[in-house]
């Protein structure tokens, strides 16, 4: 049986060891040359020239003697050049492939610290490109999962916010019927339904934001015609509103132009924005339009509702925001889910598009949204 020693694999060099040994190797093998070349070609070249001198009738005494003074003073020069240039040579390849290996061990050393939690961890820049643009990845890359990490706290957060109302109500209620202070009549039990489809709705568009932020929500995009799916809301809508409510228009072209879209994104976008404009528009008119500008398509969903103030508009497509929680039109507190919005925000942008919003306070607004143009 091998024992442990003989089975365990021979320890790897670092990176530092293995670029000084590889610039030893290199200074060994030219000094290695120089110096043999040297050996045998500089004798005979010093011969050579005595030979030239006498040829030219100079006469060379001790021809012998200075032959062998020289090789002894070349021998003496070669071996301090080796160890001088060989020492310098040494010292250099040492500095160098420290000063590349530092860059690489305070990468290994921020990459062990972000993945223990320092999300905020950044590297510094180098003088070394390719040693700075792994940097840049590194930071991009930190920079993603702090974002990732942020968002991710922001939606608990906002969830469990969120979620205690209407588990409050239901708690309330359950409470109250099983101590006999509420009666469980048929209004008891509608109330507690409304509650549960709150829940359920929530979770639902919940679960469609996460996936349309992390990118993983399904996008099939192709030529669509925006007449139709228009009036077909339109007559969706005009069902469910009564008669002292808001008048549903459309105003939209024949000629309309296709759009370069995912049908059923579209018709989501739409669901949301003409629901949350007849949530806040009690009385008045909400107005589907749309219309070709170059190569842009354009949609908007105007009201004449309540409006939002000019400070509330940078945060309407924030998650959970609401202008006023208690504002209905049937006056019972129930509003939408909150995140309606910033899921038509998303869908428009993976689409390729952009939706924006003006708005009045007590005049009305008016959401509208770009998708290009099929070609």
């Amino acid at each position: 049986m091998l024992s442990q020693n003989q089975t365990d694999p021979p320890p790897k060099l670092g990176l530092q060891t293995r670029l000084l040994l590889s610039h030893l190797v290199v200074m060994i093998v030219g000094l290695s040359i120089l110096v043999g070349v040297g050996r045998i070609s500089t004798p005979q070249l010093f011969v050579w020239q005595l030979r030239q001198l006498e040829g030219r009738g100079i006469r060379v005494g001790y021809r012998y003697e200075l032959e062998q003074v020289f090789e002894k003073a070349w021998s003496r020069g070669a071996l301090w050049s080796v160890l001088l240039g060989g020492g310098a040579a040494g010292g250099l390849s040492y500095w160098l492939a420290k000063r590349i290996t530092e860059p690489l061990t305070e990468i290994q050393a921020a990459t062990q610290r972000l993945a223990e939690g320092a999300l905020d961890e950044r590297l510094p820049e180098s003088d070394i490109l390719e040693l700075n643009e792994l940097a840049n990845s590194f930071n991009a890359m930190a920079q993603g999962l702090e974002n990732v990490e942020q968002r991710r706290r922001e939606l608990v957060g906002d969830l469990t916010h969120e979620l205690r109302t209407p588990l409050t109500v239901l708690n309330g209620y359950l409470e109250g019927m099983a101590d006999g202070a509420i009666a469980p009549n048929p209004e008891t039990f509608a109330r507690l339904t409304q509650e549960t489809k709150r829940l359920s709705r929530l979770i639902e568009d919940f679960q469609t934001l996460s996936k349309a932020e992390a990118g993983y929500l399904p996008i099939q995009t192709g030529a669509v015609a925006i007449a139709p799916l228009l009036a077909g809301l339109c007559d969706r809508f005009a069902d469910q509103l009564l008669a002292d409510g808001p008048q549903l228009q459309l105003h939209c072209p024949a000629s309309l132009p296709p759009a370069q879209a995912d049908r059923s994104r579209i018709e989501q976008v739409l669901v949301n924005l003409i629901g949350n404009a007849i949530r806040h528009t009690p009385q008045g008119a909400i107005t589907l339009r749309a219309w070709a500008e170059g190569h842009r398509l354009w949609i908007a969903v105007a009201d004449t509702g309540q409006g939002i103030a000019a400070e509330e508009l940078p945060r309407v497509f924030e998650r959970f925001w609401r202008s006023d929680k208690a504002r209905t039109r049937d006056g019972q507190g129930v509003t939408g889910s909150g995140i309606g919005l910033a899921i038509s925000r998303r869908l428009v942008e993976l689409q390729g598009g952009e939706i924006e919003v003006s708005s009045q306070l007590g005049q009305g607004s008016e959401f509208r949204f770009w998708l290009p143009i099929a070609p």
